[in-house]
């Protein structure tokens, strides 16, 4: 049932890149859209053109390399901010400008010190230059989670009517809550009445662990377009984790999206971004952990090896990960140290077992987790004990 295509707008090379450490050189950003693009990717933001020299020429250069993907620039709603934007992407097959300003009346008061009205006239304003130099222009209403949905409605409907093809709903502090969010969205698209001119996109942040969350249920609300990054690497506490929506959508396929990105492909990228970015990944990390398929617990792991189902919903071969894995701790049970034995060359009988888990907890209690190398020393002491008895027995 997959009946609405969700576009996957990747910003890991401009908002991962503000993770600090995180700072990429043009080889490795070129590196990364090139990987971003064979993950099926559908928009690459590149960088920030205006922001450095050497982020001009990356997003440059990228646009050069990319063939298939949009490749995309940022902008604040300032001209020469939208002209750097514009020269750096010159020379891409589909080229997007990324425009916009804030809208909530914090920014308007504390950062802009305007008024509603005037930040009107300055959106719809950066959409007609952004125009000037592309035609697919995407307008971002910065702090729209905390903007007045009214307020928010007449710029949206303004920036379509200027040109915007794609208009950007970010949760930039992640402080909505998903119904919040959700209905957000769905006031946006009862009430704008040319929302049928534009893709309205998700960008939530992570503040309150919630970017996947309200990325969802964004789209559920009429939502066209998810912007994310690999690992959810992002200001502050993060973006929206691209492995999570795709694999949300992917494992709720009722809900009746899509979206093109090759999911064998994704441990492979996450650890690509994570070398690349230096910034290691959470072992508990959804879809890309490297516990995201271990199991230690004994009562998991029973279930597990009777049927795999009984605790993963994913198969590690469709994110490309390396495998289950049985991992042994003080917690397992007898079911996974034979399991275990029986991977190293040992098959024992249950009599046997019950023998060795007694030493395995003694090993275990010492231990945080038994490793191979000790099974094999157990496994062995096991044996010669019983060639022992065995020998005094014919004795």
């Amino acid at each position: 049932m997959q009946t609405k295509k969700i576009n996957i707008f990747d910003t890991t090379l401009r908002d991962g890149e503000q993770v600090p450490g995180c700072k990429l050189n043009t080889k490795e950003k070129i590196q990364l859209a090139l990987a971003l693009e064979e993950l099926g990717v559908d928009i690459i933001e590149a960088g920030f053109p205006i922001s450095s020299p050497g982020d001009f020429t990356s997003v440059e250069e990228i646009a050069k390399v990319i063939k298939h993907s949009t490749v995309c620039g940022l902008s604040r709603a300032v001209e020469k901010d939208i002209q750097a934007a514009g020269e750096a992407l010159k020379f891409a097959k589909r080229p997007r400008i990324h425009t916009g300003i804030g809208t909530s009346d914090t920014h308007i008061k504390a950062k802009f010190k305007a008024s509603r009205e005037e930040i009107l006239g300055r959106a719809i304003q950066a959409v007609k230059w952004a125009k000037a130099y592309v035609d697919d222009v995407e307008f971002y209403a910065e702090d729209a989670g905390r903007t007045d949905n009214e307020y928010l409605a007449r710029v949206i409907e303004a920036v379509i009517k200027a040109g915007a093809t794609v208009v950007n709903i970010p949760d930039t502090t992640g402080y909505c809550l998903p119904h919040q969010y959700g209905e957000k969205i769905a006031y946006l698209v009862n009430n704008v009445p040319n929302i049928d001119k534009a893709t309205i996109s998700c960008h939530c942040h992570n503040d309150l662990g919630l970017a996947t969350a309200n990325s969802i249920t964004g789209v559920i609300a009429g939502a066209g377009q998810i912007e994310c990054t690999i690992n959810g690497l992002g200001e502050r506490a993060g973006n929206t984790s691209l492995e999570e929506v795709v694999m949300v959508m992917k494992q709720h396929a009722y809900l009746g999206f899509y979206t093109n990105i090759k999911t064998q492909k994704l441990n492979p990228i996450s650890r690509l971004v994570s070398e690349t970015m230096r910034m290691p990944v959470q072992p508990n990390k959804a879809i890309v952990g490297s516990n995201a398929f271990a199991h230690s617990s004994g009562i998991h792991q029973d279930g597990f090896l009777k049927d795999n189902s009984t605790y993963e919903i994913i198969k590690p071969e469709d994110v490309g990960a390396d495998g289950s894995k049985i991992v042994l701790t003080a917690r397992s049970g007898r079911s996974a140290l034979a399991h275990r034995f029986q991977k190293i060359g040992f098959s024992f009988t249950r009599n046997d077992i019950d023998i060795l888990y007694q030493q395995f907890l003694i090993v275990a209690d010492r231990k945080k987790e038994v490793k191979d190398e000790d099974l094999q020393e157990m496994a062995n002491e096991h044996l010669a004990a019983n060639r022992k008895e065995e020998k005094a027995h014919i004795l």
